[in-house]
């Protein structure tokens, strides 16, 4: 039971990190065509860019995925925001952090779950000397 726990974590894991690589593609081409975060229509690069990061694998649950009205309507409020876009996106910025932390720990974990019982020791040796406060 605990190995087919960990293996579906691994999977989960992976689904998260190819939808993150899938997101950071979208944002490095509304950067490059110079698209504002409420459009989705664009160059024709961008939409193909946009529809494969819309058509991925990893499909979120309807917990985690928001509605397009919502998102538009979070976009207008910060475009009508007197703060600069620095500070707008701040707490974007803050969250993504969180997030590339628990990705991190996660795999961790995983990586120690997986490593056989010598190297776990010496694994979780090098994790507690590198953590001295954990």
């Amino acid at each position: 039971m605990k190995d087919e726990v960990a293996l579906l974590a691994t999977v989960t894991l992976l689904g998260v990190l190819l939808q993150a690589y899938f997101s950071l593609q979208v944002i490095s081409a509304r950067r490059a065509f110079r698209v504002s975060p409420p459009l989705t229509t664009g160059p024709p690069e961008f939409e193909r860019v946009y529809r494969a990061q819309c058509r991925g694998p990893v499909r979120p649950g309807l917990l985690v995925r928001t509605s397009p009205l919502l998102s538009g309507l979070c976009a207008l409020r910060a475009a009508k925001s007197p703060l600069s876009a620095v500070h707008r996106l701040a707490p974007l910025y803050t969250s993504a952090r969180a997030l590339w932390l628990l990705v991190a720990l996660a795999a961790l974990g995983l990586l120690a779950h997986f490593l056989p019982a010598s190297l776990r020791a010496a694994f979780l040796g090098w994790l507690g000397t590198l953590l001295p406060r954990a």
